[in-house]
């Protein structure tokens, strides 16, 4: 997917299943559910980019 606008990753549509990986993809529905709790905190810019880092590595 390459790099993704971590502002547009919450409006995305979410894998069927969650994969689980290592560092989880941008489609998956946990780091989807994630960014979406972030953009509803308030969060912009570097902060978002931050927050999907997170949201992926965990």
């Amino acid at each position: 997917m390459g790099k993704a606008d971590a502002a547009k990753v919450a409006s995305l549509k979410p894998k069927k299943k969650c994969c689980r990986s290592r560092k989880r993809c941008v489609r998956c529905p946990v780091v989807i559910k994630r960014m979406q709790r972030a953009q509803d905190d308030g969060l912009q810019g570097k902060h978002l980019r931050k927050a999907l880092r997170a949201a992926r590595e965990r």
